[in-house]
């Protein structure tokens, strides 16, 4: 059969909440056809539909939505998974 599915992602290696890299991938059967990074700002394209895809959404309220998800989604966990790991080290 064939599998979509969507990640999203906090990178760090810091506790420093500048540090932090949205991620939000879109994949398809295992191949990672479309991905959004807070590093970048935008969406990028690895497939033929995948740029399609981008074109449209850097052109929509999409790309507004996810910039402004690294600050409601990571900030949040982040600081939760920070404080609890370091609390207990």
């Amino acid at each position: 059969g064939f599998l979509h599915y969507v990640v999203d992602s906090c990178e760090f290696n810091s506790s420093k909440l500048n540090d932090i890299e949205y991620i939000y991938s879109h994949y398809y059967n295992k191949l990672e056809y479309i991905r959004f990074s807070s590093s970048v700002g935008k969406f990028v394209g690895y497939t033929e539909v995948g740029i399609k895809n981008a074109e449209r959404l850097n052109n929509g309220p999409e790309v507004i939505n996810r910039r402004a998800q690294k600050e409601r989604y990571c900030f949040h966990n982040v600081g939760i998974f920070t404080e609890s790991a370091l609390t207990k080290s």
